[in-house]
């Protein structure tokens, strides 16, 4: 858990995350209660068959009644190591293990109300042994041009912020050895 929320109130206990009730100081000498989502931490993945082709996951999500497109990602179960969650997770939604997993960079999604953590990392040396999917969990492997999936996110195809974030990142280093 987070140190700050030590001594913030219980306010839901489920499933998937817990919900927090915190009281701040406002400017004005008063206090105002805020409520924080309080998930696990969760990774990522972008799965390259090669520099030029991405495996890209069509996720029914309950949430908001859509399926959409996105990267592989998972939570991180308790006592588990980021970059271990990170191979099964890819091997269970997509299907393809892993030779070898880097991770990339770590980003707050919704830090205004979650404490959740997303560590993105990059998978190459792809081999395929077959999907391992969760028993709610309706998921569909693509594989498509990486130069397509920018397209998808210009053109608002795209709309999962971990999946946007993580694609504009591994592209900006491209661009950051090019110059």
């Amino acid at each position: 858990m987070n140190a700050h929320l030590d001594n913030a109130a219980t306010v839901f206990d489920g499933a998937r995350f817990t919900v927090r009730a915190l009281e701040l100081d406002r400017r004005d000498g008063g206090v105002m209660r805020r409520e924080v989502v309080v998930p696990s931490d969760a990774v990522v993945i972008l799965p390259l068959l090669d520099e030029r082709t991405v495996v890209m996951i069509r996720n029914e999500r309950f949430a908001v009644g859509q399926t959409l497109w996105e990267l592989p990602a998972g939570t991180i179960e308790a006592g588990e190591d980021p970059d271990a969650c990170a191979a099964r997770e890819l091997v269970e939604e997509t299907g393809y293990a892993a030779g070898e997993i880097e991770r990339l960079t770590s980003f707050y999604p919704s830090p205004g109300f979650c404490t959740e953590l997303l560590t993105a990392y990059r998978a190459t040396g792809l081999t395929h042994e077959g999907q391992n999917l969760d028993e709610t969990e309706r998921i569909t492997p693509e594989i498509l041009p990486i130069q397509d999936v920018m397209t998808m996110i210009r053109d608002n195809v795209i709309r999962d912020a971990k999946t946007i974030a993580t694609l504009l990142f591994h592209v900006s280093l491209g661009a950051a050895d090019k110059r």
